[in-house]
């Protein structure tokens, strides 16, 4: 069980871009440390869980990100802040994927190495 929680993930990026993947991690995480609930709206965590949760967001958070949300004391509201912010990724992000998807044809790659990263490459 150690090593599970040695094991870090990327911190969520200023520009989004691994956002869809942070979200993941974290729900993951949240729920492994049993403070999902603390991120879920009309939640009743008392401070004792609110804390925890808020240093864990800010603590896998870029930089820039923990100045602008400084002033944020509520994982629920920061979590909501971040959605705000990256959600529109995945409308932007999942139909060009999509598109790709559809696109990859083996017979088009010399080699399977070179099919296999560009199959990474979607799915990431």
């Amino acid at each position: 069980m150690a090593n599970i929680q040695n094991q870090k993930f990327i911190s969520l990026d200023i520009s989004g871009k691994n956002y869809l993947s942070w979200v993941l991690d974290v729900k993951l995480h949240l729920s492994v440390k049993k403070l999902r609930h603390t991120i879920n709206e009309d939640n009743a965590a008392s401070n004792e869980k609110r804390v925890p949760a808020l240093i864990f967001l800010r603590h896998h958070i870029d930089d820039g990100l923990k100045y602008e949300y400084l002033t944020v004391e509520n994982p629920l509201k920061l979590w909501q802040n971040l959605n705000d912010r990256f959600e529109h990724l995945k409308f932007v992000v999942l139909p060009k994927a999509l598109n790709d998807w559809s696109q990859l044809r083996f017979q088009d790659f010399k080699t399977v190495s070179e099919y296999n990263s560009t199959l990474f490459k979607i799915v990431s």
